[in-house]
């Protein structure tokens, strides 16, 4: 029940508001803002999820950019254009046919996320790995097995590089369960579910179409506290500076070719061809003169020949130290 006024505050006010010193309208109370609440499509997935989603497909396109190249001999570009979150039914409702599905399990996340290929792609892969120009078809027919085959796999080496852009969040071990073409055989969740829909832009040659990636939040869901830019760009400082010690072991263990040249010489076809064991070819080098030592196939050391047990040996005398 709420508060009741005295006669004597009710003079008071009263008086007041006679002699102008209370504003009545002023003093009218605020109608409370009612903002609606769609509960078909609840609020999910926050900009700062997707904005963070974003980042971690900006890092998966140019692993594409670089790892296509390598199976279609073609030039790639791979852009992130959009992001959104939508019910799973608007999604699978825009699908037309026949259409490129990866269904991709992400464990230990629970459930499957959806790797849409535009078509024209398809085409345009299998014409450049069965040795063509890379040119789409005119007019779209269902895919053969053997075309499905030559799919399949690009597809399984590029939803490998699903691992690496994912690992500042969760560690994923992406792997291709099948590939539909038809969109009625990809319900990987309730029509009513939210998803997140992350649209690429991917360029083969002068050949273009979108990839869309669908993320389920129920997929998503216990990580959703990871999905913040914050969160992101501090594990991905952790990550590199322990990449960075990586790679410096592994460096340190490497091996390069080292090779000695002794001298160069030129003798004709025929002196070669009838060459026998015992022939002495003359070099452009004398018994004393330093020896040009190579690391790879850069000019490194200076060294004088000698031996080392029963093997022929250097003895490094100086360091190349140019650019």
């Amino acid at each position: 029940m709420g508060d009741t006024l005295s006669q004597n505050e009710i003079d008071m006010l009263l008086k007041a508001l006679s002699s102008g010193e209370y504003d009545a309208e002023a003093m009218e109370t605020e109608e409370k803002k009612i903002l609606d609440y769609d509960f078909h499509r609840p609020t999910k997935f926050s900009k700062e999820h997707l904005r963070t989603l974003e980042i971690i497909f900006e890092h998966y396109g140019r692993l594409m950019a670089s790892s296509l190249p390598l199976y279609l001999r073609k030039n790639v570009q791979a852009e992130v254009m959009n992001s959104e979150a939508i019910i799973y039914s608007e999604f699978s409702n825009a699908l037309s046919n026949p259409v490129l599905l990866g269904i991709v399990n992400i464990a230990p996340l629970k459930g499957n996320i959806i790797i849409e290929w535009a078509d024209n792609l398809g085409y345009t892969m299998v014409d450049r790995m069965l040795g063509g120009n890379g040119v789409p078809l005119e007019k779209n027919r269902d895919f053969t097995e053997i075309e499905m085959a030559i799919i399949d796999r690009v597809f399984r080496a590029m939803v490998g590089l699903l691992k690496e852009p994912w690992r500042n969040v969760a560690d994923i071990e992406p792997r291709l369960e099948k590939i539909e073409t038809d969109s009625q055989f990809a319900q990987i969740i309730a029509p009513g579910e939210m998803i997140a829909i992350i649209t690429m832009n991917l360029r083969i040659g002068d050949v273009e179409g979108l990839v869309n990636i669908c993320l389920p939040f129920v997929c998503l869901e216990p990580i959703m506290d990871k999905l913040n830019t914050k969160y992101w760009y501090s594990t991905a400082q952790e990550h590199s500076e322990s990449y960075e010690a990586a790679v410096e072991t592994l460096i340190s263990k490497a091996e390069i070719p080292v090779m000695a040249l002794l001298g160069r010489s030129s003798i004709s076809v025929n002196d070669f061809v009838m060459m026998q064991k015992g022939d002495i070819i003359k070099l452009d080098t004398k018994i004393n003169d330093e020896l040009d030592i190579y690391t790879g196939n850069i000019k490194k050391f200076k060294a004088l020949p000698g031996s080392s047990g029963e093997n022929y040996a250097v003895r490094v005398t100086s360091i190349i130290r140019e650019e």
